[in-house]
């Protein structure tokens, strides 16, 4: 399939721009719009992987209109220390809102993953995207739970890093300069023999404990597991402390004006049907933790929401591994074309 791509930049209310890119294929949409919003220290592309067919060509093949987003976390922007707190406030509300005025729709459907999904769900539960009416969240939503390792990580390594740099970057797998980078490549190259590819293996390195965390590699074909290595980049500390905040709490907490400081304290204020999608051999966020998050919206609105925890598969292997457009994507499709 050749596709065609438009870039809208947007600017943010605190005075960042972002960008969401228009993807189209030969044939006029039948559907509605679809906004893609993705992790952390990635980039809109992440949902193009080199795969036979990839999410974004399934959705046109559905008859979608395909928007991804590239928020403040994208490494195709400026790096930046930023807060899921930030990124639900003034990104996702921002983005909504422009795909709504260039399509001219009154209302859109959403697929969110990772930290795209627990800041975009903090913009839905607060009232900040009422035009969504479909959310499918994979991996971690609003209740993260990782392994006891990990936790000790966030508690006590971050705040020893953050004194010597502010980000942390994968691409000092390949490439590393100065004695912080270096010393983290030694680390991992010492711990990691998973694999050859050094950015998967500082992967993760940053994102939890696992060999490797983020996907199963028999999952992964070789020209995606390769694609990987151009695909990861800077992701903030200041992300890693929120989040170590949110585990302690068993939720999401916020503390900028316009959120709840607690994310499940009322009732929240979306009427989106959401679908919570979870690898069970996810490594990087527990597959509890969508159990959660659909527990506590089930009690507002029972037999409405819905949860898909789906063996064999991980974290982002739900969209880049090699047979997902038989074995996930029809699932997330079924849900976007559920009746909201």
């Amino acid at each position: 399939m050749v596709n065609k791509e438009q870039t809208f930049e947007f600017p943010t209310q605190d005075g960042r721009m972002c960008n969401l890119i228009n993807v189209t294929g030969p044939r006029e949409p039948s559907r509605g719009p679809v906004l893609l919003v993705h992790g952390a220290g990635v980039r809109a592309n992440i949902f193009r992987p080199p795969n036979s067919t990839n999410f974004v060509n399934a959705l046109l093949d559905h008859g979608y209109d395909v928007w991804l987003e590239n928020w403040r976390a994208s490494i195709d922007l400026p790096p930046c220390e930023w807060t899921l707190d930030e990124a639900a406030l003034y990104d996702h509300p921002a983005a909504v809102n422009k795909v709504v005025e260039i399509t001219g729709a009154k209302t859109i459907k959403a697929v969110v993953h990772c930290q795209g999904s627990t800041s975009f769900m903090l913009s839905a539960i607060a009232g900040l995207v009422p035009q969504v009416e479909t959310i499918v969240s994979n991996a971690v939503s609003l209740h993260p739970q990782v392994s006891w390792i990990s936790r000790q990580k966030g508690r006590f390594a971050v705040p020893v890093l953050g004194k010597f740099t502010p980000y942390l970057n994968p691409q000092w797998g390949k490439q590393a300069q100065g004695f912080v980078p270096r010393a983290l490549r030694g680390l991992v190259r010492l711990t990691h023999h998973e694999c050859d590819n050094d950015v998967c293996r500082f992967s993760s390195f940053t994102y939890g404990t696992g060999f490797p965390v983020l996907w199963r590699h028999e999952n992964l074909s070789s020209e995606t597991h390769d694609w990987i290595g151009q695909e990861f980049a800077n992701v903030p500390l200041s992300f890693f402390r929120q989040m170590a905040r949110c585990l302690d709490k068993g939720h999401l907490v916020s503390d900028m004006a316009g959120l709840p400081a607690s994310s499940v304290a009322d009732k929240p204020r979306t009427g989106a049907r959401i679908a919570f999608i979870a690898g069970e051999m996810n490594d990087c966020f527990k597959w509890q933790s969508q159990q959660a998050s659909f527990d506590w919206f089930d009690r507002y609105r029972p037999n409405f929401h819905s949860l898909h925890v789906l063996g064999g598969y991980g974290h982002l292997d739900i969209f880049i591994g090699k047979n997902a457009d038989r074995d996930t994507f029809p699932i997330l499709i079924s849900e976007l074309d559920a009746p909201s």
